[in-house]
C-alpha cells in the first residue's frame, strides 16, 4: 500500500481548477465548448477538482486544434500549427544552448510581433526575458505563462535535461492560483516584476545541442506533456520532501525527522523552502490534498480508509482539512465528480 501511495504522489501532481479557469477566460473559450473540451480530456468541471497534467495537456491539446492556434490565439498574430515544429527545427544543428536561443530570438520575430526574446548573462546568472515590441498590446498574463513554459521546455529537450531555474519573473500582480506554480516551474517564482524572464545558470549556455528531426517528432507528439509541469526529477528540495512525506505516509513527519532524511539541518529546510516559495505545512498539505483528490475521484475505498492511509488521526480531521483545501466535504467532492462524470 506505500509503495502505491509514494508512486500516487510522485506521478499525480495537481494544478487547481483556478489555473485552468484562467486560462479559459485568456482565451475565451465559451462554457459550451469548455464543456465539450472537459469531456474529451476526462475532467472535472468542480470548481474544486485538482487537473493532472495529462489532463492539462489533453486540454491544452484540444484547444491547440479548434482554434487552429498553438498558442491559443493569446498573441496579436496566430501562431499556426507547425510553428514550433520549425522554430524547434532552425535550432537542431545549433553548437550550443546559447546559439540556439540566439537563433530562437531571430525566428521569433518571423512569426509574432508582440515581443522580443532577449537573453542577457553574467558570471552569475542568464536572463531570458521576454522584452515588449514598443506600440504592440501588451499579452495577457497567461499568454507570458505559456510562452516562458514552451521557452523552458524546448530549451530543456535540446539540452537534454530539465533546466533548473534560479527564479521565474512575471510582470503581473500574484494570482489566487499563485500556489500551482510550484508545480509548473522547477525554481521560485516571483510577482510583479520588470519584465517576464526565465533565470539559469550560465554555465547552460555551453550545453551542446544532439538532438536530431527523429527525437524531434517524438517530442512534439507528446507535447505539451513532458515540459508544463515541474516533475520530482527537478531535484527541488520541496519535491523531495514531497517524495519522503509519501513514503512515510500514514506515518507522522516532522520538519526535524524531514530535514534529517534529506540531510540537510532543520534550519536550511525552512530557508531552502521559502527560498523556493513554499514550507514544510504547505508541501505536507499540498501531498495529502492531492493524493486525496486521487482516491476519491479514481476509487472506491470508503472515506474512513483514506483519512486513515493519508495520516490523519481521525475522520473528522480529514473532513476539517478536506473542506479548507476545497471548500467540501470529502463525501461532497466525491458525489458531484461522480455526477459530473
Amino acid at each position: 500500500m506505500r509503495a502505491s501511495l509514494r508512486a500516487m504522489a510522485s506521478a499525480h501532481a495537481t494544478v487547481s481548477m483556478a489555473y485552468v479557469a484562467a486560462l479559459l477566460q485568456a482565451a475565451k473559450v465559451s462554457p459550451t465548448d469548455a464543456a465539450a473540451l472537459f469531456e474529451q480530456a476526462g475532467l472535472d468541471d468542480h470548481p474544486a477538482a485538482r487537473v493532472t497534467e495529462q489532463q492539462f495537456a489533453a486540454l491544452y491539446r484540444g484547444l491547440a486544434v479548434a482554434m487552429d492556434d498553438e498558442m491559443l490565439r493569446l498573441f496579436s498574430r496566430a501562431f499556426r500549427p507547425g510553428a514550433l515544429k520549425f522554430t524547434c527545427l532552425s535550432l537542431l544543428d545549433a553548437k550550443n544552448l546559447m546559439v540556439a536561443l540566439h537563433r530562437w530570438a531571430c525566428v521569433s520575430r518571423l512569426v509574432q510581433d508582440d515581443f522580443h526574446i532577449d537573453v542577457w548573462t553574467d558570471d552569475a546568472s542568464t536572463r531570458i526575458a521576454l522584452v515588449p515590441v514598443p506600440g504592440a498590446p501588451l499579452p495577457q498574463a497567461f499568454a507570458l505563462d505559456l510562452m516562458l513554459k514552451v521557452i523552458h521546455g524546448a530549451a530543456s529537450w535540446l539540452a537534454g535535461r530539465r533546466i533548473p531555474l534560479l527564479r521565474v519573473d512575471f510582470p503581473f500582480a500574484r494570482p489566487i492560483f499563485a500556489a500551482d506554480y510550484q508545480a509548473l516551474y522547477p525554481g521560485p517564482v516571483f510577482f510583479n516584476q520588470a519584465q517576464p524572464a526565465l533565470h539559469i545558470g550560465p554555465e547552460w549556455l555551453q550545453r551542446p545541442i544532439r538532438r536530431n528531426k527523429h527525437e524531434l517528432d517524438e517530442f512534439l507528439l507528446r507535447a505539451p506533456e513532458d515540459w508544463l509541469f515541474a516533475g520530482q526529477h527537478d531535484e527541488r528540495l520541496s519535491q523531495r520532501l514531497r517524495g519522503y512525506l509519501a513514503e512515510r505516509l500514514p506515518l507522522p513527519a516532522t520538519a526535524e525527522s524531514a530535514a534529517d532524511a534529506l540531510h540537510v539541518s532543520a534550519r536550511t529546510l525552512h530557508r531552502r523552502l521559502a527560498d523556493e516559495g513554499t514550507s514544510f505545512q504547505r508541501v505536507k498539505d499540498e501531498l495529502r490534498r492531492d493524493m486525496a483528490v486521487q482516491l476519491l475521484t479514481k476509487g472506491h475505498a470508503p472515506i474512513n480508509t483514506i483519512s486513515a492511509q493519508l495520516g490523519f488521526d481521525s475522520p473528522a480531521s480529514f473532513h476539517r482539512a478536506f473542506r479548507g483545501w476545497t471548500g467540501d466535504t470529502p463525501g461532497a467532492f466525491r458525489g458531484a465528480g461522480a455526477t459530473t462524470r
